[in-house]
């Protein structure tokens, strides 16, 4: 059997002397490996790079084989990010959350919110607020959505400002007032879509979904947030 997707190579690893077992996250299929013949030769070495938007085609001849991709290379975003060590962090630590999806699952939302991401990483104004975006997106697709629409207690809408790290609901100001010390923060530009993220807006946001995905997702399998996020949260911690 064979299919042919869009994709965006989130590992790449040796395999015997020339071929190399490579990671996709495609918009059709989700998360997929495949065998690439001549993986660590020098005409595809540029285009199995971590973060690439590639096509690709799979072949096999049962669905459940790893199979042999055959790929080129749609934009090359991973040789845009190299000499900027922030956004590589951020680029990486996308790849590496993409990974605790169920393998071969599609999520097509998520894959165009992580295109979206990919294309702002040149501008380094944008694109933390957006990965913020992107891992609560996540968040939803792995079944821990966050409410941040109303406030648990009241149900109203108007000045939220927390989120209650029990439940992932946003709370108002006025409920939230007793117990503040207890909750966490919720940045405004996640609640108006016109709110421009300040740098303690952007820190806010990292701190509420890495509390959701270690809490909810991580924990319960024993497992760490990727070191390499924690690296990207110091460099931005640096760069503001």
């Amino acid at each position: 059997m064979n299919w042919s997707d869009e994709g965006i190579i989130l590992s790449v690893r040796p395999h015997g002397e020339t071929a190399a077992v490579v990671e996709l996250f495609t918009r059709g299929i989700g998360r997929h490996l495949g065998l690439v013949h001549g993986g660590r030769g020098r005409r595809l070495r540029p285009v199995l790079q971590t973060g690439n938007h590639v096509d690709a085609q799979w072949k096999g001849r049962l669905s459940e084989h790893l199979g042999q991709f055959k790929l080129e290379l749609r934009r090359g975003y991973a040789a845009s990010v190299m000499s900027e060590r922030t956004a590589l962090a951020g680029l990486s630590t996308m790849c590496e959350l993409t990974r605790l999806l169920p393998e071969r699952d599609p999520h097509a939302n998520l894959f165009e919110v992580f295109l979206f991401v990919l294309g702002f990483m040149d501008d380094a104004s944008v694109w933390p607020s957006l990965m913020v975006r992107w891992e609560l997106a996540l968040l939803q697709e792995l079944g821990f959505g966050l409410d941040l629409k109303a406030c648990a207690s009241s149900g109203d809408n108007d000045n939220l400002i927390y989120v209650s790290p029990r439940t992932g609901r946003a709370v108002s100001a006025s409920a939230g007032e007793p117990y503040k010390d207890r909750l966490l923060a919720l940045p405004q530009f996640l609640v108006s879509g016109g709110a421009v993220a300040t740098r303690a807006d952007i820190s806010a946001g990292f701190a509420l979904t890495g509390h959701f995905l270690q809490t909810r997702v991580l924990h319960p399998i024993e497992r760490d947030l990727p070191e390499v996020r924690a690296r990207l949260l110091g460099y931005l911690e640096k760069a503001f």
